[in-house]
């Protein structure tokens, strides 16, 4: 009976995953922890619906200079975006931002950035 400590391990791992996957007055799969932490977190995007924040992304892949950055300068570049509350204070901030950037870029001997992929002002009140 060589299956049988097999078995018992599997029927613990599937008690232990389904008590946990249970939704709670939380939500599913949410720690007390993470549903109480201000702010956006991991999974959370932010902004309610209609609230024009859904899908705003800040890293390597969509901010233009995000290589050039300190961790320090990310942070509060992220911060900074997520502070917005209208389309145009959010294009000057980038305005300002890619200029930055292209001077880096230039003293450091490399191409300039791109804009980003999406635009991240897009979907703020006017």
């Amino acid at each position: 009976m060589r299956t049988l400590p097999w078995m018992i391990a599997a029927a613990a791992l599937a008690a232990a995953t389904h008590s946990s996957a249970q939704p709670g007055p939380r939500g599913p799969g949410m720690a007390a922890s993470a549903a109480s932490a201000p702010g956006p977190g991991p999974g959370r995007m932010g902004g309610g619906m209609g609230g024009g924040m859904m899908g705003r992304r800040f890293g390597p892949d969509n901010t233009p200079g995000w290589a050039m950055m300190t961790p320090a300068e990310r942070t509060a570049h992220r911060d900074r975006m997520w502070s917005f509350k209208t389309e145009g204070e959010c294009r000057a901030y980038l305005e300002q931002h890619h200029q930055q950037m292209a001077e880096r870029a230039k003293e450091r001997g490399r191409s300039v950035p791109a804009n980003p992929r999406r635009d991240p002002c897009a979907g703020l009140p006017k």
